[in-house]
C-alpha cells in the first residue's frame, strides 16, 4: 500500500522542518542574545567602521574625561548577578539613569548624559547584565533587566540619597525602562522617562533589521513620558512611535526630529535634543516643587 509511504514522507518533512526551525532559532539566539565568547559586548567601540557612531563615541568619552573627578564606581546584585555602573555626582538631589540598548555598555551612555547634567541631575550609567564588566550570559531584551533597573533605582534613592529618579532609554533600553515603570513594585520616586527609538515589539524591530541590513536572508504608564523619535529611523519606524504615543495614558510629549538613524538622533541635532530633555525635566521640577 502507498499510504504508509505517504504518511512516512509527510512525517519526515514535518520533523525535518521542526528540527531546522530549532537549529535556526538557536543560531539567532546564540548570535543576538547570548554573550558566548570573550570580548562580546565589552566596553570597546561596537561599530568602529561607522563614522557617525565613532563621533558619538569620541564625544561621549571626552564628556566622561571632563567629569572624571565626579565618578564613583557603584555595583548592585540582581538575580544573583553582580552588575556595575558609574555614578556622576553633580551635587543635585535627583538623578537620571541612562539605559543603553543591546550590545552597548556604560561608555556608550556617556554621549547621552550632558542634558541631564545641565538640568541639575546626577547621572548613573550602567553596564547592563551580560554587557561590559557586569555578570551574565544572556540579554533578555528588558524582560528580566527591568528588575536590575529597579535595583539601581533603589541604590540611587536609598543609598545615594536622590529624592527622584528619571529614566532615559535608548532602543531596548527604552523597553527596559517601560517594563520597570509598569512593574507592580515600581516605587513612586521614579518620576518618569524619556525614550529614543522605542518599538512596539522586538520582533518587528528585528524584522526591519533583516529587511534592511540582510535583505538576502528570510525572516521567520502613570508617570511623565517624553518620546524622542526620528522620522528617518529605519527600525523603530515612525508609525510605531505614533502608536505608542496614542496608547500612552500618562502625561506625555512626543518630539519629532527630521534626521537621524536608529539611536542617532542626538548626534544629528544635539542642541534641540538636549533642549527637549532639559525642558521636560524643568516641567517635572516645577510640578515637584508645587
Amino acid at each position: 500500500m502507498i499510504w504508509p509511504w505517504i504518511v512516512g514522507a509527510l512525517g519526515f518533512l514535518l520533523l525535518s522542518g521542526v528540527v531546522m526551525t530549532m537549529i535556526i532559532a538557536w543560531i539567532i539566539y546564540a548570535t543576538l542574545l547570548r554573550r558566548n565568547k570573550p570580548g562580546k559586548w565589552d566596553r570597546g567601540i561596537s561599530f568602529p567602521e561607522d563614522e557617525e557612531y565613532c563621533r558619538m563615541h569620541d564625544i561621549g568619552i571626552a564628556w566622561g574625561e571632563k567629569y572624571k573627578d565626579r565618578i564613583r564606581e557603584v555595583a548592585i546584585e540582581s538575580d544573583g548577578l553582580r552588575l556595575v555602573g558609574e555614578y556622576f555626582d553633580f551635587g543635585g538631589n535627583s538623578a537620571a539613569l541612562i539605559i543603553a540598548g543591546r550590545t552597548e555598555c556604560l561608555l556608550y551612555s556617556y554621549f547621552f548624559a550632558e542634558p541631564f547634567r545641565r538640568a541639575g541631575r546626577n547621572v548613573l550609567v550602567i553596564d547592563n547584565r551580560a554587557h561590559g564588566l557586569s555578570e551574565g550570559k544572556v540579554s533578555c531584551l528588558g524582560y528580566r533587566e527591568y528588575r536590575d533597573i529597579l535595583g539601581w533605582c533603589r541604590l540611587l534613592h536609598d543609598e545615594l540619597h536622590n529624592e527622584r529618579v528619571f529614566l532615559h532609554g535608548i532602543c531596548i533600553g527604552s523597553s527596559t525602562a517601560l517594563f520597570a515603570l509598569t512593574a507592580p513594585d515600581c516605587p513612586d520616586y521614579i518620576e518618569g522617562m524619556s525614550c529614543e527609538g522605542m518599538y512596539t515589539s522586538f520582533y518587528r524591530s528585528f524584522d526591519r533589521h533583516m529587511d534592511l541590513d540582510r535583505p538576502e536572508k528570510k525572516k521567520f504608564p502613570v508617570v511623565q513620558d517624553l518620546m524622542l523619535h526620528s522620522r528617518e529611523d529605519p527600525y523603530s519606524t515612525p508609525d510605531q512611535a505614533e502608536y505608542l504615543y496614542a496608547h500612552c495614558t500618562a502625561p506625555k510629549k512626543l518630539v519629532w526630529f527630521p534626521h537621524g538613524a536608529h539611536s542617532r538622533i542626538r548626534i544629528n541635532d544635539m542642541q534641540n535634543y538636549d533642549d527637549a530633555i532639559t525642558g521636560f525635566l524643568g516641567e517635572l521640577d516645577a510640578r515637584a516643587a508645587n
